[in-house]
């Protein structure tokens, strides 16, 4: 029996697509704007556990390289743990995240050929206004903030899809966006990008 967990909190997610990123929409079926999608995604746990390990507090990021359509798979995916985790969370984290254990991120475990391992290095969340800012050491990281809507006090939500990170998402821009690192070099600023909050788990 697959060991149980939840996570509450945000992702900020940056990627490459040149107009609002249409696997949203399509849920991974409709190709990406230009024609492979290069994303990193910045994660804030206000709370969670993986068994009986505590997650709260915890800042994650990931990145993945899709060479096409999403639901097709043949990812590539390298996992970051804030070098602040203790040991038990890190081993807790890297089942989640690579889908072995069921729930919200099993389809990280079809859609994944390739595991660049993880990598426990600073990671920073922080919210500016508006702004998501994300830090992944010597990787990059980048700024998130919405796009405003015709009322200027709301931003524009997608409510109620079935994407699999969360039934609404923030429409957003990364005002800046860089990654480096496993032969990449992405300069994502302009692009792009999404906030969701996050209710995940398997029980």
């Amino acid at each position: 029996m697959a060991e149980s967990w939840t996570l509450k909190g945000e992702m900020a997610l940056s990627c490459s697509c040149t107009v609002f990123c249409p696997c949203v929409i399509s849920l991974g079926n409709h190709p990406p704007t230009e024609e492979r999608c290069q994303t990193w995604a910045g994660v804030r746990i206000d709370e969670g556990h993986f068994e009986a390990v505590d997650l709260s507090g915890i800042n994650i990021a990931l990145m993945m390289d899709l060479p096409g359509i999403m639901a097709r798979g043949n990812w590539t995916a390298a996992l970051f743990v804030d070098e602040k985790a203790p040991i038990q969370a890190v081993k807790g984290l890297t089942r989640i995240f690579t889908g072995r254990v069921g729930g919200t991120t099993h389809l990280l475990s079809i859609l994944v050929g390739q595991f660049l391992g993880v990598h426990q290095v600073p990671v920073t969340y922080e919210t500016q206004g508006q702004t998501r800012i994300v830090g992944i050491d010597k990787y990059g990281g980048g700024a998130i903030t919405p796009v405003k809507g015709k009322s200027p006090d709301e931003n524009v939500v997608i409510r109620n899809s079935e994407y699999w990170v969360g039934s609404d998402i923030i429409v957003s821009r990364a005002d800046k966006s860089r990654f480096r690192g496993f032969g990449r070099n992405w300069n994502l600023a302009g692009r792009s990008a999404e906030i969701v909050k996050l209710n995940w788990g398997n029980e």
